[in-house]
């Protein structure tokens, strides 16, 4: 009785009798390196855009192009996520992963072209309407792999190695992160006039990717009689019933939408600090984005250990209320408007940024894994895709208008920092899950209490 107690506080049972543990599971180490080389990917070709657009000269005026080209990259998302989570329950969420690395294939290919061009004739209206249509397409294939990604870790896992799956997986992400965003600065730095390296580097990754996600073990589609119909291109019916009715789960949605709007919104004002207040290299100040990853490597390896196996809201709440006070301290300028803390006192505290992202989204994202039931897991995820890059297309819009009010009374750009101070102030007050006790464990078995609310009614 003892161990089949523990069996199921571990999530084991009938159904995940024949599943391997996980530092032996071929999937867990298949999707865990898809995820780390299509993220490595992204942050490539994404972070030598942004290097390239802090100054943009055309017509004889230079600007500051990176809030459009966030929109470009998010807009995909908004877009076409509902039909993503459609595909990813109707079909194989392993068929629907596979499909998109090829698609990243096709997209890294057209990125080559268009640094070739960038080669020949620098740039141009055409090259940089290009371009931006690149990363369109970045984010419209990441758009269609993120349903089928997260979702399919409740299929492959035990529930009970969920935290420890998102923990590790997160922390694989983000190093690709820190390796993406440093290799860019250095490649651009280097090899300004032939970027089309970085582009064939991006082909081979994704090569690469493409296998990796072939080592995935095949699950049933979970919905193989689902039909497409109006609203599943946006927020289906159904979801948003159980988000009606779950409001546990909403909040967690909501409060990871809020927290990638401050995090894009980061990432944009540490290109602009590093290269105009702090007037440093390209290299060095994609390893200050990188630093950022590079604590939620760290933050993420620890989570596994000491989050457990139970999901409590304690952890995400302090990181959340710390995360704000690391923005209030870097938005503080030096007295000759560069920086008081200086460069490596801002790496030190865009660390600890980074750790405490992954104690406030590591809990929330298994929430969100494991609340649904089980025919909605890919739409839910889906419906999470839209929200957060709802958030961080509102983060190039909110950053163009927040640099612009800096800009016109002659504020240095860190000050940006106490707008997404604010965000996050809001988030917390606002949309944050709410439990009986700050440390009390969440509830999961959504599932049993809406078959439970329907046979009341």
């Amino acid at each position: 009785m003892a161990k089949s107690t523990q069996a199921a506080k571990d999530g084991v049972g009938p159904e995940t009798a024949g599943i391997p543990p996980l530092f032996v599971d071929r999937s867990f180490w298949g999707i865990t390196a898809t995820q780390f080389l299509g993220a490595f990917n992204d942050n490539l070709y994404k972070q030598t855009l942004l290097l390239m657009f802090v100054g943009v000269s055309l017509g004889g005026a230079e600007f500051d192009f990176q809030g459009p080209a966030t929109i470009a990259f998010a807009v995909p998302f908004i877009l076409f996520s509902g039909f993503a989570g459609y595909l990813s329950d109707r079909y194989r969420k392993r068929t629907v992963i596979v499909a998109s690395k090829v698609a990243e294939i096709v997209v890294m290919v057209a990125a080559t072209i268009g640094f070739v061009i960038h080669a020949q004739t620098g740039f141009t209206t055409f090259l940089l309407v290009y371009l931006v249509g690149v990363l369109f397409l970045m984010g419209s294939q990441s758009a269609f792999f993120g349903p089928g990604k997260y979702g399919v870790l409740p299929e492959l896992f035990r529930k009970g190695d969920l935290p420890q799956a998102n923990s590790l997986i997160l922390m694989t992400t983000f190093v690709a992160v820190i390796f993406g965003s440093w290799l860019a600065g250095l490649l651009k730095e280097n090899f300004e006039h032939q970027l089309w390296l970085v582009g064939l580097v991006a082909v081979g990754i994704g090569a690469v990717g493409t296998w990796t996600s072939t080592l995935l073990r095949k699950t049933p589609a979970v919905a193989p009689d689902l039909e497409l119909e109006v609203d599943s291109l946006a927020i289906p019916g159904d979801v948003r019933e159980v988000l009606g009715r779950d409001r546990q789960l909403l909040r967690a949605l909501l409060a990871t939408s809020y927290y990638w709007l401050a995090a894009a919104f980061v990432q944009l004002t540490v290109n602009v600090v590093g290269k105009n207040q702090l007037d440093l290299s390209d290299s060095a100040t994609s390893l200050m984005v990188g630093a950022v990853s590079i604590g939620i490597a760290a933050g993420s390896a620890l989570g596994a250990p000491l989050l457990g196996h139970k999901v409590r809201l304690l952890p995400p709440y302090i990181a959340g209320w710390f995360t704000i006070a690391c923005m209030v301290v870097m938005a503080i300028p030096g007295f000759s408007l560069t920086h008081w803390l200086g460069y490596y006192g801002l790496v030190v505290v865009l660390m600890l940024v980074g750790a405490s992202t992954a104690f406030f989204l590591i809990p929330l994202q298994v929430i969100i894994q494991i609340r649904p039931p089980q025919s909605l897991k890919g739409r839910i995820i889906a419906t999470q895709n839209l929200m957060n890059w709802i958030g961080i297309t509102a983060a190039g819009a909110v950053y163009f208008a927040s640099s612009w009010v800096i800009d016109r009374l002659g504020w240095p750009p860190s000050w940006n920092y106490l707008c997404v101070a604010a965000v996050l102030v809001l988030m917390m007050l606002t949309v944050f899950p709410k439990a009986d006790s700050a440390d009390s464990a969440v509830d999961t078995d959504t599932s049993k209490r809406l078959r439970l609310a329907r046979r009341r009614r």
